[in-house]
């Protein structure tokens, strides 16, 4: 791949450049070239909006007989997204811009705005230099303007305090609300926990019971009296069965000496009854 990406290529020597016939191309020849749509626009043929950004396969040439300053001005061919129709826009050098020229009209174009405002201020100026009074009247309609305009500033700034102080009450009512619900809750859980405590104290004295029944002894004491022993605890069956056990006689094992063929001695346990 390489191999093929050269930028030195190879002339044999016999190469003669004057021998190469010249292509004869036309004058405004078109490129194909991959652009975006530098501004919104909507078509006239069928009245789809091309947002701004909108990539497209374009033709372009140069404008013949237009430049400013000396600078070539370009021309554009896209078609539309739906209907296909042809639309055609110019680079404006002027305004560091791109102007609309067929088939399209642009959405908002930004220096026809300040050329109003201008427009406006010449005239203003030019009725202002011959009659006074229209000085009068223009100094009274700014001055009207200007107090509205403080009056709604006034107003929405009295809305976004208002709109403050609506808030801190609101948070401070979700406050209240989320406190009110702990306190249920908390109010709650202790509920529960005292009907657990009751099941349970219920259960245990049942077990006291049956076992009073069946010959257990259940003592209840004080925290300052001493502890009982543990025999005082048990019942007359219990009793007997621990005197039995202690009165049973104990086996041990005896030791006998005897010797092997060696004549070593040799020691065998043996059981003793001890009465």
């Amino acid at each position: 791949m390489s191999e093929r990406k050269v930028l030195n290529k190879y002339f044999p020597p016999d190469f003669d450049p004057e021998l190469i016939s010249r292509r004869s191309g036309p004058r405004n020849s078109q490129q194909v070239v991959r652009l975006m749509a530098p501004f919104s626009m909507r078509c006239n043929t069928c009245g789809e909006y091309i947002y701004k950004g909108k990539k497209f396969n374009a033709r372009k040439e140069t404008v013949q007989g237009e430049d400013y300053l000396g600078i070539k001005i370009f021309r554009f061919y896209i078609k539309c997204t739906l209907c296909s129709a042809e639309i055609t826009f110019k680079t404006d050098p002027k305004n560091t811009d791109y102007t609309a020229e067929h088939g399209a009209s642009r959405n908002f174009e930004p220096w026809r705005d300040e050329k109003a405002e201008e427009e406006d201020k010449l005239a203003r100026l030019e009725e202002e230099e011959n009659n006074p009074m229209k000085v009068l009247e223009n100094k009274t309609v700014d001055s009207k303007r200007e107090m509205d305009i403080l009056d709604a500033l006034q107003d929405i700034r009295a809305r976004n305090a208002r709109n403050e102080r609506v808030g801190h009450s609101d948070d401070l009512l979700s406050r209240l609300a989320l406190e009110e619900v702990e306190t249920e809750e908390d109010a709650e859980r202790k509920r529960l926990e005292e009907e657990d405590e009751k099941l349970v104290q219920e259960v245990f004295s049942k077990v006291q019971a049956s076992g009073s029944d069946s010959g257990l002894v259940t003592v209840k004491r004080k925290a300052d009296d001493k502890e009982p022993p543990t025999h005082a605890l048990l019942s007359a069956s219990a009793r007997s069965l621990i005197t039995s056990v202690s009165t049973a006689p104990v086996t041990k094992k005896r030791k006998t000496e005897t010797k092997n063929s060696l004549g070593i001695k040799v020691i065998k346990k043996g059981k003793a009854k001890v009465s």
